[in-house]
């Protein structure tokens, strides 16, 4: 598990691809001081596996899964990253509960100033992951965790300050690029709670939790 909040933007060194099947080599610094063969290291928001390192790089496998929905594969060597490792039990919960689990590609639909912020517009290409976006919740954009300022029919709004525009790939990003998207997981455990038996590949009982059961004890 991930808070969302960036240790350093690493560099692709180099992306050894085999049909759907990967191992990218990524340069870093500060995540490796720790590293072992099996962590966790999320990248541009994509939890996946350290399978080798060395003094100033490691290696991680990406799945055909993996490959198909999110924008690893349309990387190029060079190309900087979000990195940071799996949260420590002690530590500080600085953002919010991010598994590096992509749920869809998004576009940079624009990219405008507003005093000393960047406001990002992103649409989603699957438009139905914005049942998950509310307004001043929780959303993942390249494994940075983020508020969301409002929800429009196809697209959602962050605002980004200079601290964490310097310090994640944002920096780098125009209207036209690619981004990996990670709802906030609560929302999409509610609704299979919800939905649990409904049609929505569940089993034969259908879930007592309503929405009129949440709204009368204060979770609506």
């Amino acid at each position: 598990m991930f808070t969302g909040i960036i240790e350093e933007i690493g560099s692709m060194r180099r992306m050894a691809k085999q049909g759907q099947a990967m191992v990218l080599t990524i340069g870093a610094a500060k995540i490796l001081e720790d590293v072992h063969l099996g962590d966790s290291i999320s990248v541009n928001g994509v939890c996946l596996t350290v399978i080798a390192f060395d003094s100033s790089s490691f290696s991680v496998d990406v799945m055909p899964e993996t490959f198909r929905r999110t924008n690893l594969e349309r990387l190029s060597a060079g190309a900087p990253v979000n990195l940071e490792r799996a949260m420590a039990a002690g530590g500080r919960f600085g953002g919010h509960i991010v598994q590096g689990h992509v749920d869809s590609t998004g576009i940079i639909a624009s990219r405008t100033a507003e005093e000393n912020a960047v406001v990002f517009r992103v649409a989603p290409k699957d438009e139905t992951i914005l049942k998950y976006v509310i307004p001043h919740g929780s959303i993942t954009i390249d494994g940075i965790s983020l508020t969301v300022v409002d929800v429009e029919e196809t697209s959602f709004r962050v605002s980004i300050i200079p601290h964490t525009l310097a310090e994640t790939v944002l920096q780098y990003k125009k209207a036209g690029d690619e981004v990996n998207l990670e709802c906030d997981v609560l929302g999409k455990y509610i609704e299979r709670l919800l939905t649990y038996g409904k049609g929505h590949g569940g089993g034969s009982q259908a879930s007592g939790l309503t929405a009129s059961f949440l709204s009368e004890h204060g979770f609506m």
